[in-house]
């Protein structure tokens, strides 16, 4: 079989003849508004792509491996060498950790990825002062004792490691040296990235407890730390997730992502570090949302202009690697309905893989309800295993490239988040930006867009603002409400075991001498010194404290899950839902669709739909709905035949009920529309209703409780 020839017998039709055919089609409708998509990103995608529209564009004829690596870092992709499997791992305690570790190693984990809680975060000991907040969907680690149980077991010589560390990165890396040091592991085999993120955490925040020079003394300390002595583990961390999960598009999580990494190269060269030393210790990590397409484009056009700004710099083509760390979205996963998160998941999974990245963490369906037990841990897991070894997506590398779609899509993507990062450092970098409320105001404009187009269902929510089942048993949370009195008991015996103030006061003497201070701080950790006490004496500077606006983390379905979840307590206080009455007027053909459509409306907002059988006349429409006890009644028709009974109907049932509200399925003319609601229809719902503020305004209106 010749190839050359294979074809030769089809005539290669132009884009224009496939134009006149595709507008035949459509039959008079518009083809731009029926085939072109708008995007958040401001990109408008057509229905197909062609060789002509990728033919100038230079990185499509590069190769894995090679700069400025859109196509990935390695030159035959997962091939040699697949991505870890670096799924987080929820537990409250260290021995649960271990625990998890060490069973989900056994079954295809392959990096060790300990999400610390909000205390340790904060580089905070699990006191009195975050109550609230010590023990949460994380591990509390507060003592080198804590991670000697953590990695109990756990060869960190072999196993590479994931663990972000908040704001600053030194006291918790201290914890783990000193670990390391007990264990007996050589420290120069440690891989992985252990790291911060101060302005990532800024944002997220909205303040730190420190001046952000002191966070970059910090990634400067540690970085110059691992460059002499961990080569393979990196300490500076760049996230997506502050930007992703407040509603930001794919362009903006570029831009500030790489405008983040350009504000931390700056801030080490300055302190004394070259960008050899910089870039590779650089841990990238990004959120992945459910548009495929743009997800993988994310992906390459962030390789493409990472390399572009490291060579700008001076930096080596090693140095121009990219490392990225990949989640599947957290913004768009649902509390309702929640196995669907199983589906969002995989399409997120997948689009990561074949994005290229270096390591990925499967969200559990139950993610956003409870810290995942080991069923949804395993499922989540073996998702990653799937990919990899049933639909082999391992065997090809960066099977996306050559796709005109994909490669025109990297370009466009690539050049507006260019253009959005300049904007940024002409304002004088991220820190500047931040401050001046840039990144947050330019994400919050694009989070309404999106929250709107939520609300009208314009972007649907499967389970959520489309396809409700309000019949769902919700999924049973087990917290474990005993673990932060055990933490406190745990603190207060090592306490009392170990002077802290003698600790710091030990700590804040040597540090006056010119001596290595991530030895002092290992050793300070030997002696016994708590997270809370490193942090103290690594950060007392005397300059005032970030402070800046922080960003709205939120996830896309929460106004209809607050709507569903006033509907469930309605129904716990008074034993019934609010209820919706159908009145179906005609045949079948005249209402049903309009009947089908409001069911579906009231019920993503928790109502119980009564739909009875159809009946012909006003009179008798009336009758049933005051009959029902209803508050709300819609009536279902079509537009022809609404003026033969509305108005009588609406005056009818006004009379019996006056204080009932009277809805109408569907979108009449002007005119019609005021002769409706002058003989007593309340409001008319329709494909371009906001469906959560009316279902919100209906609520508050037949008093279900907030």
């Amino acid at each position: 079989m010749n190839k050359e020839t294979l074809f030769q017998d089809f005539s290669v039709p132009t884009y224009d003849q496939w134009r006149e055919e595709a507008e035949k089609s459509l039959k008079g409708a518009s083809f731009d508004a029926k085939l072109l998509t708008k995007t958040y990103e401001g990109i408008t995608l057509q229905p197909i792509y062609r060789k002509e529209d990728v033919q100038n564009l230079p990185h499509v004829a590069g190769v894995p491996g090679a700069a400025p690596y859109v196509r990935g870092t390695n030159a035959l992709g997962y091939v040699t060498r697949g991505w870890e499997v670096s799924q987080e791992i929820p537990a409250t305690s260290p021995k649960a950790f271990n625990e998890a570790a060490k069973h989900d190693l056994e079954r295809g984990q392959t990096m060790l990825n300990l999400v610390l809680d909000r205390a340790a975060l904060s580089g905070l000991d699990p006191n009195a002062s975050v109550a609230n907040t010590a023990v949460d969907h994380g591990v509390s680690i507060f003592h080198r004792e804590d991670l000697d149980t953590a990695f109990s077991g756990l060869n960190l010589e072999t196993l590479p490691l994931f663990l972000h560390t908040g704001y600053v990165a030194l006291p918790m890396l201290a914890l783990l040296l000193s670990h390391v040091e007990k264990a007996g592991a050589d420290t120069s085999k440690l891989r992985g990235f252990v790291g911060a993120d101060p302005l990532g955490t800024l944002l997220a925040e909205g303040q730190l407890p420190c001046s952000i020079q002191k966070c970059y003394d910090d990634l400067a300390q540690v970085t110059h730390w691992a460059d002499q002595n961990a080569p393979h583990l990196r300490t500076i961390h760049v996230q997506s997730h502050p930007y992703h999960n407040s509603g930001a598009n794919a362009v903006q999580e570029l831009a500030f992502s790489l405008a983040t990494a350009v504000e931390y190269i700056r801030a080490l060269m300055e302190r004394g570090l070259s960008i050899e030393q910089i870039a590779p210790k650089i841990q990238f990590s990004f959120s992945i949302g459910s548009q495929s397409f743009m997800e993988i484009a994310k992906l390459r056009a962030a390789r493409l202009l990472w390399s572009t700004i490291v060579e700008a710099y001076g930096g080596s083509a090693e140095a121009q690697k990219m490392n990225i760390h990949a989640r599947t979205s957290a913004w768009n996963k649902t509390v309702l309905d929640p196995y669907v998160n199983l589906l969002r998941a995989s399409t997120e999974a997948f689009s990561a893989i074949i994005g290229g990245i270096d390591s990925l963490h499967v969200s559990a369906f139950d993610e956003v309800i409870r810290p995942a037990n080991e069923f949804s841990r395993r499922i989540a897991r073996n998702t990653q295993i799937i990919l990899e070894q049933e639909a082999h997506l391992s065997k090809v590398a960066d099977p996306a490239g050559g796709s005109w779609y994909v490669e025109w899509l990297t370009d466009a993507l690539a050049e507006k988040a260019w253009r959005l990062f300049q904007q940024v450092e002409e304002q004088g970098g991220m820190l500047r930006a931040i401050e001046v409320d840039f990144p947050q105001s330019e994400i919050e404009q694009i989070a309404m867009k999106k929250s709107e187009s939520i609300a009208q269902r314009k972007d649907r929510i499967v389970g959520t603002n489309m396809y409700a089942n309000i019949q769902e048993q919700p999924i049973a949370t087990d917290a474990d409400t005993a673990i932060y009195q055990e933490r406190l008991a745990c603190l207060k015996a090592h306490i009392e075991s170990h002077d802290q103030e003698a600790i710091l006061e030990s700590w804040k003497a040597k540090k006056s001498v010119a001596q290595d201070v991530m030895q002092q701080a290992v050793q300070a950790a030997n002696s016994g010194a708590t997270l809370g006490t490193l942090t103290k004496a690594w950060i007392d500077d005397q300059i005032q404290a970030a402070t800046v606006r922080p960003l709205r983390i939120h996830r896309a379905a929460e106004a209809f899950e607050s709507l569903r979840s006033r509907a469930e307590k309605h129904l716990q206080k008074t034993g019934d839902r609010p209820q919706v009455f159908l009145a179906s007027v005609g045949p079948l053909a005249k209402h049903k669709a309009r009947a089908d459509f409001s069911a579906e409306f009231f019920a993503v907002g928790g109502f119980e739909v009564l739909r009875p059988d159809p009946v012909t006349k006003a009179e008798e429409a009336t009758k049933a709905a005051v009959a029902s006890g209803a508050s709300i009644v819609v009536i279902c028709s079509d537009d022809e035949s609404y003026p033969s009974f509305v108005e009588e109907m609406a005056r009818l049932f006004k009379t019996s009920k006056p204080e009932a509200i009277l809805l109408l399925a569907g979108l009449p003319a002007s005119e019609e529309i005021n002769v409706y609601k002058a003989a007593g229809v309340d409001d008319f719902i329709h494909v371009r209703s906001n469906c959560y503020q009316m279902l919100h305004d209906l609520q508050e209106r037949i008093g279900v409780m907030s």
